[in-house]
């Protein structure tokens, strides 16, 4: 049976979250050319828009996700990842809707995000899709990419 993580925020400090977010950024930079990784370092991550949450299951790491205030009612969802031997189990959609809730909280009108189009993302695109984000183009900076896809929804 699959156990619901415990979600808390996270300060990044720690031996466990830091060596996630090491193995996210490299695996951002296993499926997309450099230019085309967005993934937030430890140091953007701790920018005062930024909140990052960890999930843990029986004491070990299981993922986190990170939800960055970009006005105007709105939010970005930055830094989803699962552990891989938590993959499957449920705390990739823990996590999206633990933010989805802090973001409905918060008083946000819509949720943003950014992923890869190759078919290591599929799994993310198929989460996103079953809680009702959809396609749209480029947001906040961002540019037209073919390693990109780009989604938003309302809150």
């Amino acid at each position: 049976m699959k156990q619901k993580p415990e979600i808390r925020p996270d300060d990044l400090s720690g031996a466990a979250t830091r060596s996630l977010i090491t193995r996210h950024l490299a695996g951002m930079h296993e499926t997309s050319p450099p230019e085309s990784v967005h993934a937030y370092d430890i140091e953007k991550l701790k920018d005062p828009t930024v909140t990052f949450w960890s999930a843990w299951i029986g004491g070990e790491i299981a993922g986190c996700g990170a939800l960055k205030d970009m006005g105007k009612a709105r939010g970005e969802i930055k830094s989803m990842r699962v552990v891989d031997t938590f993959l499957g189990q449920g705390v990739g959609r823990a996590i999206l809707e633990h933010i989805m809730a802090e973001a409905e909280k918060r008083g946000m009108k819509s949720l943003w995000l950014e992923t890869g189009s190759s078919a290591a993302f599929k799994p993310a695109l198929s989460l996103y899709a079953s809680k009702g984000f959809k396609r749209c183009g480029p947001f906040e900076g961002y540019t037209d990419d073919p390693f990109s896809i780009f989604m938003t929804r309302a809150i």
